[in-house]
């Protein structure tokens, strides 16, 4: 039992709906830590973050805590989740051959700035075998080709369901998951691309970019879903370069803005403050 725990909401918006959460936590002897709330006036949808603690500061009970705010929940019709604040979520981080957002996720877990659980670093190959051997973490290599693509990915269901994975990262996996795992991961699995899509697709796109003298670049970390990076966006960051710079100066400045956006990412999404709403994303900070 935690000392700290998070409530996630959403439902359509309503007259009441801050009172009677905050009355309920008033019931439960709780008080708010956070709070953090959202209405989309397109699509009428009330969103609400709540981080609350006991007012003695003692353990809350987060199962019993659950069973009593539904008679809340089902007042407004809310799609809720109620956790403990401290509780590491389970991931597993997919990586093909590039290092650098991979090292950098790990490291800030090494250091207590990501709340994960790194259960595993998966792999199309083994050359990044040796990095997650140095944060202790196990390694799997699952090789895919044309025709073991569909074991590949049903080895990859295997390791989520018999881990209890609750979050996939692709660090630069270098694959195209099919449209039945996208489905099967669908909003527990973020990606990370370089913000110059689609105008600079395939191979060496930061060596494209600059030979068309691009002025800023950028990374895009969102949901993974069945249209090839068009899930929703959860984070996006940007960097101004210029003609003084090499190309391979623009892939190194890539790099560090790709490793930024995702570990935003993935620190909102483990720290509950990302509720998808249709198309896009809400992130209550």
């Amino acid at each position: 039992m935690g000392r700290n725990c998070v409530l996630t909401l959403s439902c359509p918006d309503a007259p009441g709906i801050v009172h009677a959460v905050t009355g309920f936590l008033v019931d439960q002897q709780c008080t708010i830590v956070q709070s953090q709330q959202f209405t989309d006036p397109g699509s009428g949808t009330f969103f609400m973050r709540v981080q609350f603690a006991r007012v003695d500061g003692g353990a809350l009970a987060v199962a019993g805590l659950r069973g009593a705010f539904t008679d809340t929940s089902a007042l407004f019709g809310m799609t809720w989740r109620m956790v403990d604040a401290a509780e590491r979520q389970r991931v597993v981080i997919m990586v093909s051959r590039f290092a650098h957002c991979l090292n950098d996720l790990l490291f800030r877990t090494s250091v207590g700035e990501l709340n994960l659980d790194v259960v595993a670093v998966v792999s199309n190959h083994p050359d990044l075998g040796r990095l997650a051997d140095s944060y202790d973490v196990p390694f799997r290599h699952i090789p895919v080709t044309p025709d073991t693509k569909p074991q590949a990915e049903a080895a990859l269901l295997d390791m989520v369901r018999d881990e209890q994975v609750d979050l996939v990262v692709l660090a630069r996996y270098m694959q195209i998951l099919s449209d039945d795992l996208c489905k099967q991961l669908e909003g527990r699995a973020i990606n990370i691309h370089h913000s110059m899509l689609p105008s600079f697709k395939g191979a060496r796109p930061y060596h494209q970019a600059h030979a068309r003298g691009v002025k800023h670049i950028g990374a895009t970390a969102h949901y993974v879903t069945a249209d090839l990076d068009e899930g929703p966006i959860i984070e996006q960051e940007l960097m101004r370069v210029d003609h003084s710079m090499t190309a391979e100066e623009f892939a190194a400045h890539g790099r560090e803005v790709e490793c930024r956006a995702l570990a935003r990412a993935v620190r909102w999404h483990t720290e509950n403050r990302v509720a998808l709403n249709g198309t896009k994303t809400v992130v209550l900070q």
